[in-house]
């Protein structure tokens, strides 16, 4: 059977285009007594985004911290915090900021009708009521979170998302003057979520023509944005985060994503660093792609925290291939369905060693 997977209804596109917020709600606003829940990544608290926030009488304004990856208690904090608001439930969620910050606003549209802790539903297709409106703005662009139909959290036993076509937001604003100031290494970490997304689903078993089109040209606009030095490369960056969303939509990532879910799980290593720091030990996998990133790097002059385990625990690694083992069909996808036998525990070891 083919999959008939939502996509995002709605996108608006351009620079300024943050600016028509309010028009995009208004007709979202349902009763008088009505209100929306802004999600705003805590680093623009006293930024001059906040401000330009559209915020009408008893709407909610939460600053949320992303200094540590979505957690599903935090997912559940900000859950009872917006009942406790309001016995109604709010005619819209709003998330600004990276991808944390857009899990964060899925999530919660999500936990809002469904019940229960969202740790119940780390997995494919458990959810089952839609979520209120949910809308996305990236203020960093690469992770594909604006498009995917996943929320990734860490719960007490996984880091695993949500995956369900009810998880896809309803509207997106891309407007690449969001991006502008994003600090170097940051905007590099969170490209290069992209860059890997594409190489992964581009060399997978999973391959399909929809994933090839959308993974070449996200792979295209990676390539403009960090080896050439381009007036419009904010604008081709949010792209290309789009367009790599979408390859994975029918297909799916591999290797680096699977073991940096078991470095992010155990060490707290954020998403787009701990791709980084994984992909750059899987030439024997990627050898195209790895000899391209470390281009990039590079160019971008970029340099790579070393001996990043050096002090971890043998305990430790043995639960971070725990994690990364769970995640069967991104193994699959890279290598196969006999993965089990060429991905051993020992493999993994190895590479985590080296890292």
């Amino acid at each position: 059977m083919f999959r008939n997977f939502k996509v995002v209804s709605h996108v608006v596109f351009g620079r300024g285009s943050f600016n028509q917020l309010d028009d995009i709600l208004r007709p979202h606003r349902t009763s008088p007594d009505g209100f929306m829940v802004f999600l705003l990544d805590d680093v623009f608290q006293d930024a001059p985004l906040r401000t330009r926030l559209p915020l009408h009488d008893g709407d909610m304004l939460i600053l949320v911290n992303v200094q540590d990856e979505p957690k599903t208690s935090q997912v559940d904090r900000l859950r009872d915090q917006v009942k406790a608001f309001s016995p109604k439930l709010p005619d819209g969620v709003i998330g600004i900021g990276g991808g944390s910050v857009m899990d964060l606003a899925k999530a919660v549209s999500l936990m809002l009708t469904n019940p229960g802790s969202s740790a119940d539903y780390q997995g494919w297709d458990l959810i089952r009521h839609p979520a209120v409106y949910h809308v996305a703005i990236p203020t960093l662009s690469g992770t594909g979170a604006e498009v995917s139909r996943t929320t990734v959290l860490t719960g007490p036993k996984k880091k695993l998302g949500i995956n369900s076509d009810f998880t896809v937001f309803d509207q997106v604003i891309l407007d690449p003057e969001l991006i502008r100031d994003v600090p170097k290494e940051q905007r590099f970490y969170t490209g290069m979520d992209c860059y890997i997304h594409c190489v992964e689903s581009l060399e997978g078993t999973y391959l399909n023509m929809f994933s090839q089109a959308y993974g070449e040209k996200a792979m295209d606009l990676c390539r403009d944005v960090f080896l050439k030095d381009l007036p419009d490369s904010d604008d081709r960056l949010m792209m290309a985060s789009y367009f790599g969303g979408m390859s994975i939509a029918y297909s799916q990532v591999g290797i680096a994503h699977a073991l940096s879910y078991g470095l992010s799980f155990v060490l707290g290593i954020h998403h787009g660093i701990g791709n980084c720091l994984v992909f750059n030990q899987l030439e024997p996998y990627y050898p195209e792609g790895v000899r391209e990133f470390k281009q990039m790097m590079a160019y971008q002059d970029i340099a790579l925290p070393q001996h990043v385990l050096r002090s971890v625990s043998d305990e430790q690694v043995e639960r971070m291939i725990d994690v990364a083992l769970i995640l069967d069909p991104l193994w699959e996808n890279a290598l196969g369905k006999d993965w089990k036998m060429i991905m051993t525990r020992d493999r993994i070891r190895e590479i985590y060693q080296a890292i």
